[in-house]
């Protein structure tokens, strides 16, 4: 009698969470890179081939606009770590998906750490990897590994003035539209890194150095 019952629980278990096992599979897949809906940008499905690496100012506008966040690197003022390097997660954009204009965008407020050191000094270096797109994965590659692309740049972080706010505005909340409901109590601002020096890691062999005119004058889509 045991078998039978046994037999019968398994086909009800079955018949109850077949109906859930479906919706998974025919759900469609998370959008964004960060598995959460950034606009109309659908990573996983249409994230375009790495430009090729010898062109790598073409390469550095290609990390800069498929990477949704990165690390931001500032000098610190806090008591009892003063003038060490401070790094800190944001989230930014360079534009709407497939329009990058290449100028890092942010939604800052005075209350966070990174925005009272760049206060006192607004030189700041930033990071942002392929590692948070598919296509390391993809591909094998470690994040630490030069072929799995990231770029470093560097200069100053600095308020938009009223003709740009428009053009952060709308680059960051297509990306990450929860930013519009956040409290406005945190005075949030638009800011942008002001591209000084560009360094590339995409192959063996060392950083290779882009200018901010040669970065800039590449046409991107």
């Amino acid at each position: 009698m045991a078998g039978p019952a046994r037999g019968s629980a398994r086909a009800l278990l079955a018949g109850l969470l077949a109906p859930a096992l479906v919706a998974l599979l025919v759900a469609p897949a998370a959008r964004g890179r960060g598995g959460r809906d950034h606009g109309d940008w659908d990573a996983a499905a249409r994230l375009p081939p790495l430009p090729p690496r010898e062109d790598a100012a073409r390469v550095a506008r290609f990390v800069t606009h498929m990477c949704d966040w990165g690390a931001l690197a500032t000098i610190a003022t806090q008591e009892g770590v003063s003038g060490w390097p401070f790094a800190d997660v944001l989230s930014l954009s360079d534009g709407l998906p497939g329009a990058g204009s290449g100028v890092p965008y942010f939604y800052l407020s005075p209350l966070q750490q990174s925005v009272g050191n760049l206060q006192e000094n607004p030189y700041a270096t930033l990071t942002m990897s392929l590692a948070q797109t598919n296509f390391c994965r993809k591909h094998g590659f470690d994040p630490q590994s030069p072929l799995c692309a990231h770029i470093i740049l560097a200069g100053t972080v600095t308020k938009v003035n009223e003709t740009e706010m428009d053009i952060a505005k709308q680059s960051l909340f297509v990306r990450h539209p929860e930013m519009k409901s956040w409290p406005s109590s945190h005075n949030w601002f638009f800011a942008k890194l002001n591209i000084t020096n560009i360094w590339v890691l995409d192959y063996f062999g060392g950083p290779k150095i882009v200018t901010p005119e040669e970065y800039y004058n590449v046409t991107f889509q």
